[in-house]
């Protein structure tokens, strides 16, 4: 089911409900600038904000959505434990400090945010009882590959129900998204327009055919693979744009040709000598 609109959600594999587009605010400066952002995205219609410890910003993240004046549970907050903190009791030790910063009662998704070798299963121990605790009402995973979730699969009670994971049309993955696909875990992508890499004549040839930019090509063509899209911006127009891709929608062909695009290259660190 292709979004239609931007607050249109996915089910994920335990039943909750979490929007196809997002904010992504790494980087965003704590105070001022991404508490800014949060706003404009509320105002652009955006229910869905992603952030981490390691980004800092937390405490900012839950100041501006608890003064949005938006129900807590209309918005969908993620966050991810940092990998100095990776291990069991670190985690549920992290797992509270990034509570409290946000000033939120629960989450709606924690993720581990990296593979940390020799650790992460334990993390991923932790993070079973975070959820069934209820103070997560999701939990998941971030740049894991198909080995790890292979992994985590063989040694827990709690299928991850997200990988997130950098994920653009020069890095489909396709193996692994079909993976997760097949075992219910819903991928997201992170940096999905390619730090502004956008500078490629087949992105640059469909942005004229649409009458749309290239940054609005690649998030359309995310959604239509059935992958949630978290772009970041700290800009009013841009934050706007970005949320502007339910308008029209990208042929089989053109979507084949993006798909064609892949060139297994990364912009963010290999999930396996990170």
């Amino acid at each position: 089911m292709v979004a239609q609109h931007v607050q249109d959600t996915v089910t994920l594999n335990n039943g909750v409900k979490m929007p196809w587009l997002g904010l992504g605010v790494y980087k965003a400066q704590a105070g001022d600038e991404v508490e800014q952002a949060i706003r404009f995205a509320f105002e652009a219609g955006y229910r869905h904000i992603d952030t981490a410890a390691f980004y800092a910003n937390e405490e900012s993240v839950g100041k501006a959505v608890r003064e949005s004046g938006l129900p807590r549970s209309e918005v969908f907050v993620t966050t991810k434990v940092w990998n100095t903190d990776q291990g069991y009791d670190q985690t549920l030790r992290a797992f509270e400090a990034s509570l409290k910063r946000l000033g939120f009662e629960y989450v709606d998704l924690y993720l581990v945010h990296w593979p940390v070798s020799g650790k992460y299963q334990e993390t991923w121990r932790a993070l079973e009882r975070i959820y069934d605790e209820k103070l997560a009402r999701a939990i998941g995973v971030s740049n894991f590959q198909i080995h790890h979730l292979e992994d985590i699969l063989a040694h827990s009670n709690v299928v991850p129900a997200v990988n997130q994971v950098e994920y653009h049309p020069l890095l489909t993955q396709e193996p692994l998204r079909q993976f997760c696909r097949d075992h219910g875990i819903q991928l997201e992508a992170w940096s999905p327009i390619m730090r502004g890499n956008l500078d490629i004549p087949v992105l640059q040839e469909l942005a004229e055919k649409y009458h749309k930019t290239p940054a609005q090509i690649v998030l359309r063509w995310d959604l239509q693979n059935e992958v949630v899209t978290i772009p970041k911006s700290v800009r009013r127009e841009r934050i706007f744009e970005n949320a502007d891709l339910f308008d029209f929608s990208l042929s089989d062909e053109d979507m084949q040709r993006i798909n064609a695009l892949n060139r297994n290259h990364r912009f963010g660190p290999d999930p396996d000598t990170f």
